[in-house]
């Protein structure tokens, strides 16, 4: 997908999901000739909506007065009309583009989608995002505010929506300078239950002046063929394309937690109902927090909805519900009761701790209840370096002094050295048998040099301590 389309005002945010759908089927050999009912079939959006998509997206835009979506009207030698064939423009070399899988435009409400695709786009450049940022290149398309853009607790709200769905993650204050960390995944982590409730499909298609399509009949070969029953027959759900954030389907807590004086009796594992107001809980809360549920009546509604989300993280990274349930248990049974209980909730009571591998809890692995090898290896070093620190040092013993008798190194001789009148056989025979009574006569009798020339340095050294008879000194 061109990144103009995902950061450009101009375009409203179904234009996104029409743009990628369009896109898969005219990679097909005879392009995209799907009816305008079945583009909104399988985006889950009325086809006056999809038809205003694709207006925008045929006609050159206000900014760059491109056109991204080639239509071609088709007509029969009859003069019966065929569905539009439908291309793509060809991107530019050198323009910058973003990689969406086709699924998350069939899963995603098209703001969730637009969202999706600048925290997917940041990701490969690399670069940090913050709440402001995203609201900033998030626009209203409709109403009183139509072309200012969404506020960072819109934001921040559609962020929640976002890692609800499993489509990204929101790493909180693990990123650069204490930003939040955002990481899109190609598919969904986890499965996402959806209300089945067909669209609006009143607005129908008719003339070019309603946005409408003067094509009536529909080609066939596509990979869905339109029912009998029309295009409410398969679809999921309606997603609402303004500013306003859709509410989750289980995103409302028990009439025993909404407010203080109800009596209503409630089951543990029915979860909270939907559409009541004042809900902050999803049903997978309720269900974690079954320990600590006589500490959430206090609790304001951010708290509530912080909770809801850090348990909605961590669900999403693979932590299973019993999991934090008994980590909820084990840690409110060590405890006192919390003065603040929110604070204890998101910090002691969910925060896992151990090692980095998954399946550490608390230094013991959650499956089987054997002791992290992991945690062992990096406890073994620390308690080596405290046991090193309190073992007591030897007191330091004296150190004799080692005396060395040098041993001087002998005068240059007076006169040049003689002359060899032995040969190297016979000199290894005498220096063999050679005793130091032998030397000692040999060094007073021929002097220091003969004698050194005689015997060799290894043996005449040790001997020449005492003062030379010629008058030098040892």
């Amino acid at each position: 997908m061109p990144l103009r389309i995902v950061v450009g005002a101009q375009y409203r945010d179904s234009a996104l999901s029409v743009y990628i759908k369009v896109a898969a089927l005219a990679m097909r050999t005879d392009g995209c000739t799907a009816k305008v009912a079945v583009i909104a079939e399988y985006l889950g959006l009325s086809k006056s909506e999809v038809e205003r998509a694709l207006k925008q997206l045929a006609r050159p835009d206000d900014v760059d007065g491109l056109v991204e979506v080639l239509t071609t009207r088709r007509t029969l030698p009859g003069g019966r009309g065929q569905s539009a064939h439908r291309t793509v423009r060809t991107a530019d070399p050198a323009e910058h583009f973003v990689w969406i899988p086709v699924r998350a435009a069939d899963a995603l409400s098209p703001r969730l989608l637009r969202l999706y695709a600048l925290i997917a786009y940041a990701a490969v450049r690399t670069q940090p995002l913050a709440v402001g940022d995203l609201g900033a290149m998030l626009y209203h398309h409709t109403g009183q505010k139509a072309g200012q853009h969404l506020g960072e607790r819109q934001a921040a709200r559609l962020l929640e929506e976002l890692d609800a769905t499993g489509w990204a993650t929101v790493h909180h204050r693990e990123g650069l300078q204490g930003r939040h960390a955002y990481e899109a995944h190609r598919s969904p982590l986890h499965a996402v239950q959806l209300e089945d409730v067909a669209p609006d499909i009143h607005d129908g298609s008719g003339a070019d002046d309603h946005d409408g399509s003067l094509t009536s009949r529909e080609d066939l070969r596509t990979d869905r063929p339109v029912t009998k029953t029309g295009v409410g027959g398969g679809i999921r759900r309606r997603r609402p394309t303004g500013s306003k954030p859709t509410p989750l389907v289980d995103n409302l807590a028990p009439t025993a937690f909404r407010a203080a004086g109800h009596g209503e009796k409630r089951s543990n594992t029915s979860g909270p109902e939907s559409g009541k107001p004042g809900g902050h809980l999803t049903r997978r809360s309720w269900q974690v927090l079954a320990p600590v549920h006589h500490l959430l009546p206090g609790l304001s509604a951010w708290v509530l909805r912080r909770i809801d989300a850090e348990i909605g993280r961590q669900l999403a990274h693979g932590t299973g519900t019993e999991r934090l349930t008994a980590r909820l248990t084990a840690r409110y049974a060590s405890t006192e009761t919390p003065r603040d209980p929110g604070r204890w909730i998101l910090g002691p009571g969910l925060l896992r701790r151990g090692c980095h591998h998954p399946g550490c809890e608390s230094g013991a692995m959650w499956h089987t209840g054997q002791p992290c090898q992991v945690c062992l290896e990096n406890q073994a070093p620390a308690e080596d370096r405290g046991a090193q620190q309190q073992r007591p040092v030897p007191e330091a013993r004296p150190v004799r002094p080692v005396v060395t008798d040098w041993v001087p190194r002998p005068a240059p001789a007076a006169e040049p050295p003689p002359t060899s009148d032995l040969t190297g056989e016979q000199l290894r025979e005498l220096r063999a048998a050679a005793t130091p009574d032998a030397i000692r006569q040999a060094v007073a009798e021929l002097g220091r040099t003969r004698a050194l020339y005689l015997y060799g340095h290894r043996l005449v050294l040790p001997h020449l301590t005492e003062p030379d008879p010629e008058g030098n000194p040892a």
